[in-house]
């Protein structure tokens, strides 16, 4: 049985969201637990010019939400980058989470042939939907999500790799 474009995407992007939720979890008691306000994790950043947390997890969000959607042929729902507050960026991955879950496997075409636009500001990104997927919206999806982690175990949180990889909680085949 060869491999879909559903079960190569959705489910990926459905366990890393569930996984970004739990790191912020695992941060958000972090915090409590050192008396230290979770907001100030939000401006943290690898270096001065590269978007602080805040902005790792609503790039994090946007490629998620818009990979799903790229490959169910459907629009994906406006989340204007407004994010200040931590339960603010809490909810923006509920919520992509939420229209990530949506997506069926009927509705992602298996046609990896299939042209994806994407449009940027300078120009359009013109990708097969193998391509689109493999090469662009997992990779981004990806690093953005990893940087976000970064973020978190720079600013002290005590997470790990299987925290990343499995929001702390094994992973069991059926």
């Amino acid at each position: 049985m060869a491999l879909s474009l559903y079960d190569a995407s959705i489910p990926g992007y459905v366990l890393m969201l569930k996984n970004l939720a739990a790191l912020l979890e695992k941060a958000e008691a972090h915090a409590a637990a050192t008396g230290v306000d979770p907001a100030t994790y939000l401006s943290a950043r690898v270096t001065e010019d590269m978007a602080p947390l805040t902005r790792q997890i609503q790039m994090a969000s946007d490629a998620a939400k818009g990979g799903a959607a790229r490959l169910a042929g459907v629009t994906p729902p406006s989340m204007p980058d407004t994010e200040t507050t931590w339960a603010e960026v809490k909810a923006r991955v509920a919520k992509t989470l939420a229209f990530v879950e949506t997506i069926t496997p009927d509705q992602v075409s298996d046609d990896e042939t299939r042209i994806i636009e994407l449009p940027t500001p300078n120009r359009t990104l013109t990708f097969t939907a193998r391509d689109f997927l493999l090469q662009f919206s997992l990779p981004n999806f990806h690093f953005h999500v990893v940087t976000a982690y970064g973020l978190l175990r720079g600013q002290g949180v005590p997470i790990g790799k299987m925290d990343y990889l499995a929001g702390g909680q094994p992973q069991i085949a059926a």
